[in-house]
């Protein structure tokens, strides 16, 4: 079937706009400090990222190896 055979409909506009209407969180009210310590700065979002994936890797390690000494019974 074609493409040219097929009719187009026409959209309206909006009725009424969305009602979903928020005021962006100020940066005073999202920051957590503790002691002085920004823990939403982008250098605390990277090291804490690299710490999950090392544990990450500990845990398949640990699962890896406890399987091997399991059949190697």
């Amino acid at each position: 079937m074609s493409r040219l055979s097929k009719k187009t409909v026409e959209l309206n506009a909006a009725a009424r706009p969305s009602r979903i209407r928020r005021d962006p969180v100020r940066a005073e009210e999202r920051k957590l400090v503790i002691k002085g310590v920004d823990f939403h700065s982008r250098e605390w979002e990277i090291a804490l990222g690299i710490i999950g994936i090392v544990l990450f890797a500990l845990a398949l390690n640990v699962i890896w190896f406890g399987f091997s000494a399991w059949l190697g019974r």
